[in-house]
């Protein structure tokens, strides 16, 4: 018989180590087990009650403060841009000046009286202090907001009116777009009071807006002829020679899923099709992380794109207004139709995934909601907004703004996929401005929206109970 203690004693310091770590075990397994509503007690969802939270808070905005100032000589209000920490509220506007807020207080900081000799259109944080401006007069300003004396540099390329303004975080370069048709880079890193290197990477007729995906992997292009432009595989240091591609050719298909396009790459001008798995019941994020290549394909390859319209199935459009989902999961665009008198909201699902067919052609974006919008203020661009975590679209409507959702519990857009094309859920209008609202913004750190109209009235919003 051996002389050692089974260890079966109430008392040995094994038995309880395993029963305190046995408790443990059990007590986490229930709150498992409740949060999947497998154990006792209520059922847990958090998801669900982050939808009631945010349902809540986005159906009781309402105006809190005008943050107009009195002397009115800045003109209308077109473009609204909060720094990345939400300290700072810029507004781009007609008479050539900037103005600054405190967004918390509501309180005018700065009035850049002649930021530009021309309208300023756009204005982009690069970082917390860093922000740059554009304007009818050709020309990007570089700002730092601890010295607005002056400007760090002004930028000269664009040869008419610069439009917009982008900023590639894994490169460090500034996208700049004009009505001249060109999509121009700058290399901020090297900045002097003489400006920055410059190159134009792409050139195309007609064009409206330009956008960089949240990964900075695709561009996008809308023009006034109705055509959505997709750069593949972006690679801004390349300098692409489009002058001789064909010139933008494309029609819609009868299905509500497809989209007719023709495809090339830039690089080497070869014409190529792809396939790409249309099943529109996926999860968007999963699609992207888990997709495989079944072929190589070359970096910067364009896809052209005719966008759907509801009720414009017949008549061209022009695509006026160019948004990307923070996620990367859609894009959102305003459009008008050519004799002006429609216009309409709509949001395409990105349709990323291996190709069902070599021979099939690609097709990236899919129409999953719409609605049809006030078009009052004919002639202006309404710059619409996501909110930061995706749920909500803030749309300009008349004299006020329509926050929309992808249903009326304002769930995330991959919860509620629809099999065909539906209608955006109106969670909340509000008419508080004394003209056409023409752009919007949601603030990235405070549950806070910002408005600004063809009279130069900026407006806040924030819930109250």
């Amino acid at each position: 018989m051996s002389g050692k203690t089974p260890p079966t004693l109430s008392g040995e310091p094994g038995l309880q180590s395993y029963r305190c770590r046995h408790r443990q075990s059990s007590v986490f397994a229930w709150v498992r087990g409740r949060s999947m509503g497998r154990g006792l007690g209520p059922l847990v969802d958090s998801g669900r009650e982050t939808h009631c939270i945010m349902t809540s808070l986005y159906g009781s905005m309402n105006p809190a403060d005008s943050v107009t100032l009195s002397t009115k000589t800045h003109g209308a209000a077109f473009n609204l841009e909060y720094s990345p920490d939400g300290s700072v509220l810029t507004v781009a506007c007609e008479q050539t000046e900037v103005l600054l807020f405190d967004p918390v207080s509501s309180k005018h900081i700065r009035t850049l009286s002649e930021a530009h000799e021309d309208c300023v259109n756009n204005i982009r944080f690069l970082d917390n202090r860093l922000f740059a401006t554009c304007s009818d007069d050709t020309t990007v300003a570089l700002w730092d907001l601890r010295n607005l004396n002056s400007k760090v540099c002004t930028l000269h390329g664009h040869t008419s009116w610069v439009k917009n303004i982008e900023y590639d975080t894994n490169t460090r370069l500034l996208v700049t777009s004009g009505f001249d048709g060109n999509v121009i880079t700058w290399d901020t890193n090297r900045c002097t009071e003489e400006g920055c290197p410059h190159k134009k990477f792409f050139h195309t007729r007609y064009l409206m807006r330009m956008r960089l995906t949240p990964d900075c992997s695709k561009m996008l292009i809308s023009t006034s002829s109705g055509y959505l432009l997709i750069l593949h595989d972006l690679d801004l240091t390349q300098s692409l020679e489009v002058s001789n591609y064909r010139s933008l050719r494309g029609k819609r298909s009868a299905s509500n899923t497809d989209l007719t396009m023709s495809s090339c790459s830039l690089s080497g001008l070869q014409s190529h099709q792809i396939g790409i798995n249309q099943n529109s019941g996926k999860n968007p994020s999963q699609s992207c992380v888990r997709m495989e290549r079944e072929a190589e394909f070359p970096r910067n390859s364009l896809e052209v794109l005719t966008p759907e319209i509801p009720a414009e199935r017949d008549r061209g459009n022009c695509i006026t207004s160019l948004q990307l989902h923070p996620k990367g999961w859609a894009t959102l665009i305003r459009c008008t139709s050519i004799t002006d008198d429609q216009e309409w909201t709509c949001i395409y699902e990105f349709q990323d995934g291996p190709p069902v067919r070599a021979s099939a052609p690609r097709c990236s974006l899919c129409l999953t909601h719409y609605i049809e919008e006030a078009n009052v203020g004919r002639g202006y661009i309404k710059e619409l907004c996501f909110s930061p975590d995706g749920r909500l679209i803030c749309s300009p409507f008349g004299y006020g703004i329509r926050l929309l959702g992808f249903d009326s519990q304002c769930n995330e857009l991959c919860d509620c996929l629809p099999r065909e094309p539906t209608a955006l859920q109106e969670v909340r209008t509000i008419y508080s401005h004394s003209d056409v609202v023409l752009t919007t913004k949601f603030s990235p750190t405070h549950c806070q929206l910002a408005s600004g109209c063809l009279s130069g009235q900026v407006y806040l919003y924030q819930p109250k109970f």
